[in-house]
């Protein structure tokens, strides 16, 4: 309706993680509330042990909330089941890992279509192209053949980043993509973030490094499972 903003891409009210570690229960996070924009581009910093993955993982439906809701795009991914999560999170989101979760038996190649065969939008013939061009975007085509073992941590990274775009999600969520790259590495990696937003993509970055806050238009700062701080960078 005119006048009205459009609703959120990510919308996250009282969430909360409880883990139970002995006798004590331990709260991860604790009562977030937040809304992420369309086309945002928002780095999630903090300490380790923060609740920066914990959250990542809450995002992306890998592990369940305590309590709390969860909208992305407007499904209620708390509510999902655990086989229609899979399906979901493999349609609607690019999740881009620090450990890369590449298949070492894979050439780059495959690895890009199997993510579209999970998700049944694999065509013989078109998905290796879309593939091709998706590795040519993060300039790696040339090495499309070879194996993961036989690549950098830095390449493996990009791979992850075009396998993330396989089938072509509305939000990518990266958890500390530049955690054990140089700095050289690293800004080429958030420049492929850049052409992501300026492609009308919405990305949420996780890292304990400060610096990222110099990279993304928005910053939410968590320590001790809480939000303490939630604006530009500062």
């Amino acid at each position: 309706m005119a006048g009205y903003p459009p609703k959120p891409m990510i919308s996250v009210k009282n969430l909360i993680k409880t883990y139970q570690t002995g006798a004590e229960p331990f709260d991860a996070l604790r009562s977030l509330t937040f809304t992420i924009g369309a086309n945002e581009y928002v780095g999630i910093i903090g300490k380790s042990g923060a609740g920066k993955t914990t959250l990542i993982n809450m995002l992306s439906g890998v592990d369940q909330i305590t309590s709390g809701e969860v909208y992305i795009n407007k499904t209620a991914i708390h509510k999902l089941k655990e086989d229609q999560l899979a399906l979901w999170r493999g349609l609607n989101l690019g999740v881009v890992y620090q450990s890369f979760h590449l298949m070492p038996m894979l050439n780059l190649l495959d690895n890009i279509t199997l993510a579209m065969d999970f998700c049944g939008t694999y065509q013989h013939g078109k998905s290796e192209i879309k593939a091709m061009d998706l590795l040519e975007s993060v300039e790696l085509s040339i090495h499309a053949r070879k194996l993961p073992a036989h690549i950098s941590g830095g390449e493996k990274q990009r791979v992850a980043i075009a396998r993330a775009l396989a089938n072509d999600p509305e939000i990518i969520l990266a958890d500390e993509p530049t955690g054990r790259m140089d700095s050289v590495t690293s800004e080429m990696i958030f420049k492929i973030f850049d052409g992501l937003i300026a492609r009308g993509k919405t990305i949420v970055l996780v890292s304990h490094d400060r610096s990222l806050a110099s990279w993304v238009d928005r910053v939410i700062n968590i320590e001790d499972g809480q939000i303490i701080y939630d604006g530009g960078a500062q």
